[in-house]
């Protein structure tokens, strides 16, 4: 069971960034992959908690343009793997994410520049009207985004979380601690850039409901999303009555004239 687990967890690693490249199918947002790895590794509240840590994080920073940004999903997909395989906890995964995120964004550049190449390689071909040459040469794209996250997940499964433990460990309190710091300030910024571009001062009574519910009444996270969809339904359908009063009215009013 573990040698499965080890080789779907390496599969999904890979596979993410060849839907992110391609169809986006599966999806490269943290919590779509926390879901699915909950469902490989047989904890899915220890792995929707950490994708959830990630997603807000993610939230907090943008790829404008061809910049390129830590990659999150491989971090959830690590730090799952790790927490929930040592059992050390969310922090644990977010001491180990964060530099591996880092670490995906620096093979992200490398990989862009490779492709780069490899696109001059096809023109060359199409040019000389080589276009099976072309084909294969196109197929090395999908290889080089499985490789660019497989590879780095396939070291730390391989290697084993017992190092990866260990490694923890060794490193000393304040810079885990400080990691820890970070990754709960990220998420606070991810929501204040969210509520920033969003209609706070329309749906304030929503907001404040669900904060109400979350903090005091301890209500759970799927109750508030039932009671939020309630809201929207009831607000969706009030304004297309409200238009629909509307247009009626300014008829009757031009049939009067």
């Amino acid at each position: 069971m573990i040698i499965i687990q080890d080789i779907l967890v390496i599969l999904l690693a890979g596979l993410m960034m060849v839907d992110e490249n391609g169809p986006v199918i599966i999806s490269w947002f943290p919590v779509i992959l926390g879901t699915i790895m909950g469902v490989i590794m047989g904890d899915m509240s220890t792995a929707l908690a950490i994708a959830g840590t990630f997603q807000l994080m993610m939230l907090g920073v943008a790829a404008i343009g061809g910049s390129s940004t830590p990659n999150y999903g491989l971090a959830t997909i690590i730090g799952a793997f790790v927490a929930i395989r040592t059992g050390t906890g969310v922090n644990a995964a977010v001491a180990i994410g964060i530099p591996i995120g880092l670490l995906g964004m620096q093979l992200e550049v490398i990989g862009r520049l490779i492709c780069n190449f490899l696109v001059h390689r096809m023109m060359t071909l199409n040019e000389k009207h080589l276009w099976k040459s072309m084909n294969r040469v196109a197929l090395l794209g999908p290889v080089l985004f499985f490789c660019q996250t497989a590879i780095p997940t396939a070291l730390v499964v391989i290697i084993g979380p017992t190092f990866v433990k260990a490694l923890l460990k060794a490193i000393p309190t304040w810079i885990t601690d400080g990691l820890a710091v970070a990754g709960g300030m990220l998420p606070v910024v991810g929501i204040a850039l969210l509520l920033r571009y969003m209609p706070v001062s329309k749906f304030l009574t929503f907001i404040l409901i669900g904060f109400v519910m979350a903090a005091y009444m301890n209500v759970p996270l799927f109750g508030i999303a039932i009671i939020g969809f309630s809201g929207a339904y009831f607000y969706f359908f009030s304004t297309i009555n409200k238009s629909k009063n509307v247009v009626q009215t300014e008829e009757g009013n031009d049939y009067d004239e």
